[in-house]
């Protein structure tokens, strides 16, 4: 563990990628442990998702700038729920530009929460000192705005809670399309065929397993 706190974890993936893990208190689940993403790039840093109140993205922030010596140059949003934007105010405060499918900012305008700023439709690309990142909308799933990240330069892919960690439930199908699931996630598991670790929204990391579990998890003919 890179850094160990009673409201915040960050576990190391690699040099460059940690996953940021903070704890949501969710009606009929309780306490919830939350992931995110940090990719760090000469000396920038990219946040995906923040954690889930304003002072654990305080924290989490202090920990990019002090210890690994990065500026924050942007935080990606996965989708409209608390446990993605619940700490977007501290990355506004601190003029942190902010990033989502554009159905996000909609849905989150919709539900009286912090909006994420800049919108896109299908594909955005965003830089990280010399490398890229590429933030792509597939379908609908956990949610009918739900993203995923992909990072080249790590054969990486976050794909928040729409991916299910391993021998996971299906969690949270209040705003699900349970019948596009599969389907969504085996567009993602084509386009991405290289992925070496692939990280849930919920639950441990792993490699396209993941994406493997998730497509049977939710495939209406089993």
């Amino acid at each position: 563990m890179a850094y160990t706190s009673e409201n915040l974890k960050i576990k190391s993936i690699s040099e460059n990628s940690f996953i940021h893990i903070s704890y949501l208190d969710v009606a009929d689940y309780g306490k919830v442990a939350c992931n995110g993403l940090v990719y760090l790039n000469d000396n920038e840093a990219v946040i995906f998702d923040t954690p889930a109140d304003s002072n654990t993205a305080r924290e989490l922030i202090k920990w990019v700038v002090e210890v690994k010596q990065c500026d924050v140059t942007a935080v990606v949003i996965n989708h409209f729920h608390d446990d993605c934007l619940g700490g977007l105010d501290v990355f506004h405060e601190l003029g942190t530009p902010s990033f989502a499918n554009s159905t996000t900012i909609a849905l989150a305008a919709q539900e009286g929460v912090t909006a994420p700023q800049i919108g896109f439709e299908q594909l955005m690309e965003l830089e990280v000192g010399n490398e890229k990142i590429v933030n792509r909308y597939f379908g609908e799933a956990h949610t009918q705005d739900n993203i995923v990240s992909y990072i080249p330069s790590e054969e990486l892919l976050f794909g928040g809670c729409m991916i299910k960690s391993l021998n996971a439930k299906k969690g949270n199908l209040a705003d699900a399309n349970e019948k596009d699931w599969s389907a969504t996630v085996s567009k993602i598991k084509a386009a991405y065929p290289k992925l070496k670790t692939v990280v849930p929204g919920h639950g441990a990391h792993n490699g396209t397993i993941l994406l493997d579990y998730t497509i049977g998890l939710f495939n209406p003919d089993k």
